[in-house]
């Protein structure tokens, strides 16, 4: 890929896309939370084939049709979204504090520091970090926080007060 297309890229993220961090419940795992990272692109479903040439140059991912006439490309995953961001990152401007702090979160995640796998202070750890990303952000739907999270191992007595 070029530098040229790469700027387009990180461009479009910066006017049409998002980068994510959120606590998403899981009723199957042990610790009741996962942190989840992804990068998606918006565009109105009658220029869609906007985000199919994204997801060519960039291969990962999945495009999807919302009921609402907009059109989704969603990259999700520590693995595929580090991967992306460390690709764009050089050329974003509105967003490049959120790359860069969604780095260093994905980076303290077992798969990529090498640890065999989440403790329940780790998790409290990225649940933290997750909130602090999203004083960058606009939502105010967010029901997972480490206040959430930090109740449910209380709960479980997987963590102290």
């Amino acid at each position: 890929m070029t530098a040229e297309q790469k700027a387009y890229i990180a461009g479009f993220l910066d006017g049409d896309g998002c980068v994510m961090l959120q606590l998403v419940w899981r009723k199957d795992y042990v610790l009741g939370y996962q942190v989840r990272a992804s990068v998606v692109f918006y565009q109105k479903t009658q220029h869609e084939h906007h985000l199919r040439w994204l997801k060519e140059q960039l291969g990962d991912g999945y495009i999807r049709k919302r009921g609402d006439g907009m059109s989704e490309y969603t990259i999700v995953g520590f693995a595929v979204v580090q991967r992306t961001l460390r690709l764009l990152l050089p050329h974003l401007r509105l967003k490049q504090k959120h790359a860069e702090i969604a780095l260093r979160v994905i980076e303290k995640t077992p798969r990529q520091s090498g640890r065999a796998s989440y403790t329940p202070r780790l998790l409290m750890e990225l649940a933290e970090d997750v909130d602090r990303y999203f004083t960058l952000n606009y939502s105010k739907k967010r029901k997972n926080t480490a206040a959430v999270v930090r109740r449910f191992l209380q709960a479980r007595q997987m963590v102290s007060p």
